[in-house]
């Protein structure tokens, strides 16, 4: 359901903006429209220089700590799509381009999408549960689909067969 939201979002936003962009136009004429773009682009690079740096220092001092925190990773991120969403022109990228960027809404929003990410994982989670039940042959596998055999030893997956296995050496040995 979210890749056919996410293919009717960008085939639907360039219609929309080109209707608010027309609205705006005729409510205060086509010149001012046209400089209002041109100032919200050139508001919107300036914003993304400021807090893009602001962002990549703190995402160079947690690296460089050797701690990743979830909060600078997620700043750099919402910051660098707030800045390609700012450079499309439109009013409404513009919108979603500026509650990325600006320093007070980037908490709101990265924790929006942080709770729609959670919730996604869960259900993906129990798809998959009722897919592979746990105990139903799926379980208990390790690295690469293996079963863990007796003392630690993989077993190729698939099914089981019992046996023992004769060395002809041994029992040649024994009979003489």
């Amino acid at each position: 359901m979210l890749p056919l939201l996410i293919v009717l979002g960008i085939l639907l936003l360039p219609a929309l903006e080109i209707f608010v962009i027309i609205q705006v136009g005729a409510a205060i004429g086509a010149w001012p429209t046209v400089g209002l773009l041109v100032a919200e682009t050139v508001l919107g690079a300036w914003l993304v220089r400021r807090e893009g740096r602001r962002a990549y220092g703190a995402l160079h001092d947690t690296v460089r700590t050797g701690v990743l925190r979830d909060r600078e990773l997620g700043d750099a991120a919402l910051t660098m799509a707030g800045g390609l969403l700012l450079l499309f022109p439109g009013f409404v990228t513009d919108v979603f381009g500026l509650l990325f960027v600006l320093p007070f809404t980037r908490p709101l929003v990265r924790r929006s999408l942080s709770s729609f990410a959670a919730r996604r994982m869960r259900a993906a989670e129990e798809r998959a549960a009722t897919v592979f039940p746990p105990g139903a042959g799926g379980a208990g596998f390790g690295p690469l689909g293996r079963r863990p055999g007796p003392e630690g030893v993989e077993t190729p997956p698939g099914p089981v067969v019992r046996g023992e296995v004769v060395h002809e050496d041994d029992d040649t040995a024994s009979r003489a």
